[in-house]
């Protein structure tokens, strides 16, 4: 079977790959909307006015958007698995919730994060509650697999957010450290967003293999763009915030190449602004200058690059149809994206 081809150019000229899936999965997504909607609701007001200030503050609803299209990819004569989305997005939202607090963030999607708003601890409950109801969802999917699979991601998830805490400030971290984090803590819940679609379609193994190759590499290529998009001036000129994961002494791949390049001088101002944490006005825009200097974004965004053509070659045991174009668009889109 001939390899997946990259898309045409023009085959989206307009809008991204993501929108074009939003528009082609908008009911299978509507149903997923409710779904949540309907398992926040509590006799504890605060649950559903915290969960609600999350589910309101938009975003592209990715993670249960690539269970849906992973689903349509298998084909086979079942449901969309609406439940199943509608678990893997609480287990991301519970993250948020959980990961805010860590990293005593101000804002989340441009907005308040919930934490500023309504205080630390009943983010963190809540994002427990998320996990809750997720496994709700799990078990009354009625397959063990399911339950298995995403109980398996939550876990992984956990462990590679305590791995990056491990790693911030942290300038002997290596590459293979910081794949280990980014492969736990994103790409994990990206790979079983698209694993539990062909578990539930009842899939042939190498199929569900193929899926989860494709999700965990598309979820490496989105982190490690993320991670290059943190210290990039033209998302400035787009109104996003840039310099979060500097001013939190995050050690990304960006960093890790630029120390790795670095003059003696050099390594002693990342000391100083990420080893130790010492920032003052002006060190986001040398470290950005550094950067440009060792070429570490172009270098990171290669990285990337080559992480999304693994996933569109993840693709290949699928038979040419228009969804697996849009997901093979959808790996390139996520490093060329902007935002």
């Amino acid at each position: 079977m001939p390899s997946v081809k990259p898309p045409r150019q023009e085959l989206f000229p307009r809008i991204s790959p993501v929108d074009t899936l939003l528009a082609a999965l908008s009911t299978e997504l509507d149903e997923v909307n409710r779904e949540i909607r309907a398992r926040v609701t509590s006799s504890v007001p605060l649950i559903p006015q915290l969960a609600e200030h999350l589910i309101a503050s938009g975003g592209k609803r990715l993670r249960p958007l690539l269970t849906l299209a992973t689903s349509q990819l298998v084909g086979r004569d079942k449901p969309a698995p609406i439940g199943l989305a509608a678990a893997v997005e609480f287990i991301h939202t519970a993250t948020l919730l959980h990961d805010d607090v860590v990293d005593g963030s101000a804002l989340r999607r441009g907005q308040q994060a919930a934490n500023r708003i309504f205080g630390n601890k009943p983010a963190i409950l809540v994002g427990d509650f998320l996990f809750a109801r997720a496994f709700e969802l799990m078990v009354e999917s009625g397959e063990l697999a399911v339950l298995d699979c995403l109980a398996r991601a939550a876990s992984i998830i956990a462990e590679g957010e305590v791995a990056q805490l491990q790693t911030a400030h942290n300038l002997a971290t290596d590459r293979a450290a910081y794949y280990a984090v980014i492969e736990a803590k994103t790409a994990a819940l990206f790979a079983a967003a698209c694993e539990v679609s062909g578990i539930h379609g009842q899939a042939s193994k190498t199929e569900i293999h193929a899926l989860r190759r494709y999700g965990q590499q598309l979820g490496i290529a989105f982190q490690i763009s993320d991670d290059a998009l943190d210290y990039d001036s033209a998302r400035a000129q787009l109104g996003k915030q840039i310099g979060d994961d500097f001013r939190d002494g995050k050690v990304t791949l960006p960093i890790i190449l630029a120390y790795a390049d670095a003059t003696s001088q050099e390594r002693e101002f990342w000391q100083r602004v990420i080893g130790q944490g010492r920032q003052e006005a002006g060190d986001l825009e040398a470290a950005q200058a550094l950067l440009e200097r060792h070429d570490a974004l172009a270098r990171a965004r290669a990285v990337a690059k080559d992480a999304a053509q693994e996933a569109i070659d993840a693709l290949t045991p699928f038979p040419p149809s228009e969804m697996r174009e849009r997901l093979a668009a959808l790996a390139h889109y996520t490093v060329a994206r902007q935002s």
